[in-house]
């Protein structure tokens, strides 16, 4: 799991060795990849790419909620 929250602190695994970066939940906004349809998080200028689940979760914690959900009727629509 590349996400883990405590106590509104959030931790994200940035690397295949397991390292991770350290934010508070208020200072990481959940964003949309439109051309992938999947959520991610900044994390120092690498995007850490997540579950629906954890981007709700991040929002709970305190994080921004900056995703665009695609509607069926859009163009490009992957729905």
């Amino acid at each position: 799991m590349p996400v883990r929250i405590e106590n509104q602190t959030c931790y994200f695994t940035v690397n295949d060795d397991g390292q991770e970066q350290r934010l508070p939940a208020t200072a990481v906004t959940v964003n949309t990849d439109i051309a992938k349809a999947m959520s991610y998080v900044d994390v120092n200028g690498d995007k850490v790419y997540i579950t629906e689940q954890q981007a709700d979760a991040l929002t709970v914690a305190g994080a921004t909620d900056g995703r665009r959900h695609k509607k069926a009727t859009e163009p490009g629509s992957a729905i």
